[in-house]
């Protein structure tokens, strides 16, 4: 995807966020236990908020909240950050510092992806909450929100902060899988201290198998199903296999 589809997706993504919320702010996330609807469009508005930041410092700010944010009309507060998020957004390249925790990649551009991924996935949880319908999330957004997921939070984790994936992978004996959806195909290894992702499909049989459409395949891998699972998943292999990768993506996305 390149950065003006994912403004697109953002765009989209936070419109529907943005109708839905009214709806019902005091009902309660089943993805997001503690919070109400409020508590999401709260989040998500400091979650822009923090992103302007960051660019605007090229650095994560180290003291967060600022004083007042808190205090501040959720949707009034979701309203001024998305209007400054795009603001940031268009007066820098894609290419310049943005000051992203992720070592690789440390542009606006990850900001760009990361906010069209952020967004996708709390506005599916404001539908949840309000109890509205789920809106279709685009092929291409969804399978590039699964690979982000896999390698820039899971990999590049376990891979920097080792310490907290001890109690999910010291222990494990090696496993191998494979996340499948319409033309893509992660490999996924672990072991202890070990969490890697390559592309393309493998030569041995994997131990465990997520597949399905790229839509139900990424609200699986950020736990956004909310009981039944999504249309078109499957889930095969070893349930072990299944739990230890489950542990490695909680641990990573907390």
């Amino acid at each position: 995807m390149d950065n003006a589809r994912y403004l697109e997706c953002l765009a989209a993504d936070f419109t529907r966020l943005r109708s839905v919320v009214p709806i019902a702010p005091s009902a309660s996330v089943p993805t997001c236990p503690g919070w109400t609807v409020t508590d999401l469009a709260r989040h998500v508005g400091g979650v822009y908020q923090h992103k302007i930041a960051a660019m605007r410092e090229g650095a994560e700010p180290e003291q967060w909240p600022p004083e007042g944010l808190d205090d501040e009309d959720p949707l009034a507060l979701l309203d001024r950050a998305y209007a400054g998020l795009l603001a940031e957004f268009a007066a820098r390249r894609p290419e310049d510092p943005g000051g992203s925790w992720y070592a690789p990649d440390r542009t606006v551009g990850f900001w760009i992806r990361r906010m069209a991924q952020e967004t996708v996935i709390h506005r599916i949880d404001a539908e949840l909450g309000t109890g509205q319908r789920i809106a279709p999330v685009p092929a291409d957004l969804a399978a590039d929100g699964i690979d982000e997921l896999l390698k820039v939070f899971v990999a590049y984790g376990v891979a920097e902060w080792g310490e907290y994936f001890t109690e999910v992978l010291d222990g494990s004996p090696g496993r191998s899988y494979e996340v499948r959806t319409e033309g893509a195909v992660w490999r996924v290894r672990t072991g202890p201290g070990l969490f890697t992702v390559e592309d393309g499909q493998g030569d041995r049989p994997a131990d465990a198998v997520v597949s399905g459409p790229p839509a139900a395949v990424l609200r699986w891998v950020w736990n956004r199903q909310d009981g039944d699972p999504a249309p078109g998943l499957t889930v095969e292999g070893d349930r072990d296999a299944v739990a230890e990768l489950k542990r490695c993506i909680v641990t990573a996305t907390q």
